[in-house]
């Protein structure tokens, strides 16, 4: 029983990183008015998850706290935001 759950809880873990990679493709379409690239979103979704993961899935919400955050941004993220203005 606890195998067969470890094993839906890893399924769980996939699907919500894989829902992340559409949600900032989303954010930085919005975000920025242009599609973020595969680099942006790899730069800034550990942030996300470090910072802002309370805010998941609501786009401008994780913005918003990515902007209020941004002393502690790695320097990764921080560039995407620079370059978009943000």
């Amino acid at each position: 029983m606890k195998a067969r759950f470890l094993r839906f809880a890893g399924v769980k873990s996939r699907a919500r990183r894989a829902s992340t990679v559409g949600l900032f493709l989303t954010l930085f379409a919005s975000a920025a008015h242009a599609q973020g690239t595969a680099e942006q979103r790899r730069a800034c979704t550990p942030d996300v998850y470090r910072l802002c993961a309370g805010e998941i899935p609501n786009v401008r919400a994780i913005t918003a706290c990515l902007r209020r955050n941004r002393s502690s941004l790695s320097e990764a993220c921080r560039s995407v935001f620079d370059q978009a203005g943000g």
